[in-house]
């Protein structure tokens, strides 16, 4: 009886993504008024990705700083910057840099 409850590994990781997304969004809609719970729904969605094997998009990883793992916010706790052949993003917090390439032809790229 306890296998035909069972999700399958499929469901999983599709609720364990669509959770990801949902936590996202309220780390944005929640950062201007209490940033430490924003930053403590980027630290669940990080564990709920790693818990189902469920890599978190590309367009979410770039928001959070792999050195103190805070939900990053353009001019608000994070510095970006056009440097010839990249996009430089610091965090304020920690002082950490990530570095990414720079291609005018693809608009995807973006942090917001």
């Amino acid at each position: 009886m306890a296998k035909s409850r069972r999700r399958s590994k499929k469901q999983g990781k599709t609720i364990a993504s669509e959770r990801i997304e949902r936590l996202f969004e309220l780390a944005d809609g929640m950062f201007k008024r209490d940033s430490a719970l924003s930053n403590r729904y980027v630290q669940l969605a990080k564990r709920i990705g790693m818990r189902h094997r469920v890599t978190i998009p590309r367009e979410y990883k770039m928001r959070i700083c792999k050195g103190c793992e805070h939900f990053l916010v353009p001019g608000a706790n994070t510095r970006v910057r056009l440097l010839g052949t990249h996009v430089s993003i610091t965090c304020l917090n920690c002082g950490t840099q990530k570095r990414y390439p720079y291609r005018k032809d693809k608009s995807n790229v973006s942090i917001e």
